[in-house]
């Protein structure tokens, strides 16, 4: 049973607190703290002409303002500090604050400590928002009053107060928000690990123990579920507190949920056939199969089957967007990690023109093409990485003997053009980057609209 609500609402009345950071996901934890009667400073990069109208309503709601590059020198004095997700605990001018006896925190970390209702929470590094999705629609579909969030849907702490025992709480969880966390979980899902944001992360092992967070700090009536298929989420059994389900798309897994001949099964009873599913690829196999083992205990089959012949895909994954001239062109622009990538090329069963590039996250991109190669029948790259991924792919062809057709672009609308010019009839485009956004766009919703945009106006 988590803690009581009214213990943080006595504990943060009349301290004084920061908010690090006023993006979309903090704005409704800064009014909400403020209703609790907590003295709020909320602290930016941006300066007040960035902010706009978000600072003129944070001031007109008695909220102070710490603005501008240096915003982190003045973070001292507070009693109370709520961090940004990206944000490391290491960090300087939060080792300092704590020093100076600051309570340091995260809206994640006091929503998981004082939700009511039961928490499904999800990480990996591919495949979280759709399965995230899937659990979501799954647990309506049986009939719950259910909430959605992390990653994905609205902030929830400031909901906290309407949520009710019986519901259910649906969480994407990326690492950076698991680095801090240490309350236990009621139902973990790891999907699947490989190597992801090491830019941010020191080296693989803390990204991996990031993710370990998730099911850490379980008892032993929790249930963990995790990949088989996966060696580095398969070598976590014997680490579980609690219960483990495991999932399988090579093998008949009796603890868990597993694909055979053409079927999903899930603790050893059907649920569907795999040519009922709108989703493409056998990676959402997978998340379908993660999805029905999160949810066995609180939902029957049929809800299972339902939601899986009808469920068809959430926004910027493999999404279709239109056919011009015989080309089909997609939209999978959530495909930030090679993995993620490799996983889109192979759903397509053909060759594909592929569009990649982006945000440089540290890690190699020699397996998208030693893996990816024989998937592409042209490549044409962009942004900050375009170099190292030309590079893999050009070994990887000079090793194999084949030719595959390169080109370097400077903009997602020349990327179109140019697969516009190469594609033939029959052909498929595909916008799968295989990296981060955020050296050309915000993140991968602005990038997929942008690429959307750009193919509508063919």
């Amino acid at each position: 049973m988590n803690k009581d609500f009214k213990e943080f609402k006595n504990f943060i009345k009349g301290k004084k607190t920061a908010v690090v950071g006023i993006g979309i996901s903090n704005r409704p934890l800064i009014d909400f703290l403020v209703k609790l009667g907590a003295e709020v400073t909320a602290f930016d990069k941006k300066n007040k002409e960035q902010l706009g109208d978000a600072a003129l309503d944070l001031q007109g709601n008695s909220v102070k303002l710490v603005l501008g590059e240096d915003y982190l020198d003045k973070l001292n004095g507070f009693e109370v500090i709520f961090k940004t997700p990206s944000m490391r605990i290491d960090s300087p001018a939060l080792l300092k604050a704590r020093k100076e006896g600051a309570y340091i925190t995260s809206e994640m970390e006091e929503f998981i400590k004082y939700c009511p209702a039961k928490v499904f929470g999800i990480t990996g590094s591919d495949g979280k928002t759709t399965t995230t999705t899937l659990i979501h629609r799954i647990l309506k579909e049986e009939g719950y009053t259910t909430w959605i969030g992390g990653n994905i849907g609205n902030p929830l702490f400031s909901r906290i107060e309407d949520m009710k025992k019986e519901d259910k709480v649906v969480l994407e969880l990326s690492s950076f928000q698991l680095m801090t966390i240490c309350e236990p979980i009621e139902i973990s899902l790891i999907t699947n690990l490989s190597p992801n944001h090491l830019d941010i992360h020191k080296d693989m092992e803390e990204y991996i123990d990031a993710k370990k967070n998730i099911f850490k700090y379980g008892r032993k009536e929790d249930l963990l579920v995790i990949n088989r298929d996966n060696d580095i989420t398969n070598s976590m059994v014997g680490e579980a507190k609690g219960k483990v389900l495991q999932f399988s798309i090579k093998e008949k897994v009796e603890n868990g949920a597993y694909y055979d001949n053409g079927e999903l099964y899930i603790l050893g009873k059907k649920v569907c056939n795999i040519d009922e599913i709108k989703l493409k690829g056998m990676h959402n196999v997978e998340n379908l199969l993660a999805a029905f083992c999160c949810v066995n205990e609180d939902v029957s089959i049929n809800s299972m089957r339902n939601v899986a012949i009808s469920f068809d895909g959430v926004e910027h994954r493999m999404e279709f967007i239109r056919e011009v001239n015989g080309v089909k062109y997609y939209n999978d622009s959530i495909a930030s990690s090679p993995t993620r990538t490799i996983a889109g090329l192979k759903a397509f069963n053909k060759q594909v023109i592929l569009i990649a590039g982006g945000y440089d996250k540290k890690i190699s991109f020699v397996p998208l093409a030693e893996e990816g190669y024989k998937y592409v029948k042209s490549l044409i790259l962009l942004g900050l990485t375009k170099d190292k991924i030309k590079d893999a792919f050009e070994n990887v062809a000079n090793e194999k003997g084949i030719n595959i057709p390169i080109y370097i672009v400077n903009s997602l609308e020349e990327a179109a053009e140019k697969a516009r010019s190469i594609a033939e009839d029959g052909d498929i485009v595909t916008l799968s980057p295989a990296c981060a956004s955020f050296d050309m766009f915000p993140n991968f919703e602005v990038r997929g609209n942008k690429f959307k945009e750009i193919i509508k106006k063919l």
